[in-house]
């Protein structure tokens, strides 16, 4: 698209009912998008009124996604950086307390010129000010909005979207409802009653939808679309189904079958280009059937919401299908390897994970499990917390500082492995401060930093020989450097620096070990797995072959 031409709008909105898959039906558009040769980005807009999700339960809503320059986001971000393949910022993502936070500190400073300060227009203009933010240098920016329409909260949002049409017109602003039309297995048939309702609250408000996205468990037949059509203003060839699919990764492929790109190039006057999905394509079906298969235990505590490792599990299915094999995550309790013992809970399995997490609970379940990969040769992985553990399990076992502990879990332990540093430079380079009495919200050590790599080291290996790499962070407590020289004495290597923090650890006399501060599976693509990810599936399928 020449540069000249204006950033055209596609607004995602979803109704019925929430979790129908809103993010990865927009992160599956702007796939294609970009596959044509457009310049696409994608923004959030979450009218909920936390600030960010930071200090937000992963029970509650699932993972916090962190972005390269540090903001705490929906975990929809995650979606999209994995699907563009592209690095996103805290400009494409925004809540309803962000939002009015800024109107109160403008009104504070008296931006407003002594104006009674309303929902309209300074609510809504704001939100309209910051889509169009995130819009710059773009040809298109897709923009979804949380939750469903008839949500209190999300009224000033698609006020937003509707004003926004108006001014840039029909040219450039496209309005997508992404809706559920149920089965009723007594009836056997499917109903579109909803989503009609759904379409009717849109138009109450202004919004009348260019496209309809219909969530299904199975196709609809033609005149269910055409029904679909009539009844809510629709263009046939604007009445796109989205079927449950054996992977998210297969949805663009799916849309592309049904010429998903026609209607909105004519509307918009985008470019008629067939999409080269040729090395998607192909990815997606070593997702569907792969060659291999393997197993890894996966050590975690937030279990029954697993969207609270949904970086890390998707990341799997990225190295998965770059290795032309299925990763079997099997599900553990650490609470349970207390309970039931180690040896019943690690059984054959090839690879041992403990990803990130928050508290004590579960963490000598942990332990046991990271003292099992050890003396047992398994391949090992250890991710922000599972490093940290790694590092006391080592103190506690080998070192034999019994009471080796961390001030997160024990702030009067009189050995602490892993402890709350005062002052740290942030991914910007200030100096930031933070004690046990800091708010829990934005003081962590957040986003993309360099980290050197020690040479001959596991991680400059699976790093193609980088002396110094870049990943994001997300943990407030780091490694205590006291116990350093006493741990390399017995086989424990620090093979990643950053600023004077250990940013990973791996054993000398073990296969396959490593521990990183660092969270590896935020930079993790179908098109571009994480290369720590990627090694320890490898180093996982060895072990299982060599078994």
């Amino acid at each position: 698209m020449a540069p000249s031409q204006e950033t055209k709008y596609i607004f995602v909105t979803g109704g019925v009912l929430s979790s129908l898959g809103k993010g990865i039906a927009a992160a599956s558009l702007a796939t294609l998008l970009k596959h044509i040769g457009l310049k696409v980005s994608i923004l959030k807009a979450d009218p909920y009124i936390n600030v960010d999700p930071g200090t937000m339960s992963p029970l509650e809503h699932g993972e916090v996604f962190v972005t390269d320059d540090g903001a705490e986001t929906d975990l929809d971000l995650g979606h999209y950086e994995r699907f563009l393949d592209e690095n996103l910022s805290q400009a494409n993502n925004f809540t309803t307390g962000r939002v009015y936070s800024s109107v109160i500190e403008k009104e504070r400073r008296g931006d407003y010129l002594g104006k009674t300060i309303q929902v309209i227009p300074h609510i809504v203009g704001e939100i309209v000010h910051r889509i169009k933010n995130a819009g710059k240098n773009r040809d298109v920016l897709i923009v979804e909005i949380g939750g469903t329409v008839g949500d209190i909260e999300g009224l000033p949002f698609l006020e937003a979207i509707r004003a926004l049409r108006n001014e840039v017109g029909r040219k450039r602003a496209y309005n997508i409802h992404l809706t559920l039309i149920p089965y009723i297995r007594v009836a056997g048939e499917l109903k579109t009653k909803p989503t009609q309702h759904s379409v009717q609250e849109l138009r109450r408000i202004g919004i009348a939808p260019d496209m309809l996205i219909c969530r299904t468990e199975m196709s609809l037949p033609k005149e269910l679309k055409n029904k679909l059509a009539f009844s809510c203003g629709v263009d046939k060839n604007s009445i796109i189904e989205s079927v449950d699919a054996s992977t998210i990764y297969q949805l663009p492929l799916n849309f592309l079958k049904q010429d998903i790109l026609t209607p909105i190039a004519d509307t918009l006057d985008l470019p008629k280009t067939e999409p080269d999905m040729e090395i998607w394509n192909t990815l997606v079906k070593r997702v569907i059937a792969p060659t291999d298969e393997v197993t890894i235990a996966f050590v975690g505590k937030y279990l029954n919401l697993k969207e609270s490792y949904k970086s890390l599990t998707e990341s799997f299915i990225h190295a998965g299908a770059n290795a032309d094999t299925k990763i079997n995550l099997k599900w553990i309790d650490s609470e349970s390897i207390e309970e039931e013992g180690v040896e019943k809970a690690l059984s054959g399995v090839d690879g041992i994970l403990v990803p990130g997490g928050f508290g004590a609970r579960g963490i000598e379940g942990k332990m046991c499990a990271i003292k099992y990969a050890r003396e047992n040769g398994v391949p090992y992985l250890g991710i922000c917390l599972g490093m940290q553990l790694a590092l006391i399990e080592f103190c506690r076992n080998v070192l034999g500082i019994e009471d080796a502990n961390s001030t997160e879990f024990d702030q009067e332990c009189k050995n602490a492995v892993i402890y709350l540093i005062d002052e740290f430079n942030d991914s910007s380079g200030l100096k930031q401060v933070r004690t046990v009495q800091s708010p829990l919200g934005g003081t962590m050590r957040l986003g993309s930093y360099r980290c050197n790599t020690k040479a001959g080291s596991l991680l400059r290996e699976i790093y193609n020989d980088e002396e110094q790499i870049k990943e994001r962070h997300r943990h407030r407590y780091e490694a205590n450097p006291k116990y350093r020289k006493q741990a390399e004495e017995k086989g424990f290597v620090v093979s990643g620096e950053s600023d004077g923090l250990i940013e990973a650890m791996e054993l000398k006399n073990h296969p396959w070990f490593l521990g990183v501060q660092f969270h590896p599976e935020f930079t993790s693509r179908l098109t571009n797995p994480n290369k720590v990810i990627l090694a320890f599936v490898k180093a996982s399928i060895k072990h299982k072959n060599e078994l």
